[in-house]
């Protein structure tokens, strides 16, 4: 797993790069900026990029567009955004090209090495890894609409999860339920949401956004 970091934090982009080579990750380049973050894309074609929401010059968004133009540029590249606190614009910003290969996690999330290198992995491996504490920001915010106001109690958490990146046999571990149980939660779902099975789309993954959309 070929990786880059963009971090303006000198002593976090140290410690990340630290960190993950101590786990026998290549870190190949680790920038500073969005313009060294690009330029590094380009000469090494990472797997994955870690990137900081704000950074240079203004602070403000630069890290969610410089990683929506690096995904642009090598399509199929693994995002893991980083942020201190939750920003729904951009999260919706960078979800709303595909879930696929994404991530966006709570800087404090880093601190408990094994769930930030789970959802590392998650991402890398074209999943989903989206931090709890967003979800549940997205899910106080949220308006009934499109089947969400359908659905139970225990449906949301499921959803929730989904949201997550978690697969059914994690939910199950999560919610102490079977496996067979989640399935017949997420089938519920999809009928609630609309969902027919249709090959041109994921019914998971299109569940997922319109929860965090809306």
């Amino acid at each position: 797993m070929r990786i880059v970091i963009a971090e303006d934090d000198a002593l976090l982009r140290a410690g990340l790069a630290l960190l993950l080579r101590a786990e026998g990750l290549d870190v190949v380049a680790a920038a500073g900026n969005p313009a060294e973050f690009l330029a590094a894309v380009d000469e090494h074609g990472p797997d994955v990029a870690i990137v900081d929401v704000r950074m240079p010059p203004t602070h403000t968004d630069e890290g969610i567009v410089a990683a929506v133009e690096a995904r642009r540029r090598r399509p199929g590249l693994a995002v893991l955004v980083l942020s201190a606190y939750v920003e729904q614009a951009f999260a919706n910003d960078l979800l709303s090209s595909g879930a696929a290969g994404l991530g966006y996690l709570l800087k404090e999330r880093v601190g408990r090495v094994e769930e930030f290198l789970a959802a590392l992995e998650r991402v890398a491996g074209g999943g989903t890894a989206i931090d709890p504490e967003v979800v549940g920001q997205l899910l106080a915010r949220n308006r009934p609409d499109d089947g969400l106001s359908e659905l139970s109690p225990r449906e949301l958490e499921v959803l929730a999860l989904m949201a997550e990146g978690l697969g059914n046999t994690a939910i199950s571990e999560r919610l102490f339920v079977t496996e067979g149980a989640v399935h017949k939660h997420i089938r519920s779902i999809f009928a609630k949401l609309h969902l027919a099975p249709d090959d041109r789309a994921d019914r998971r993954v299109t569940a997922v956004l319109r929860y965090l959309e809306k």
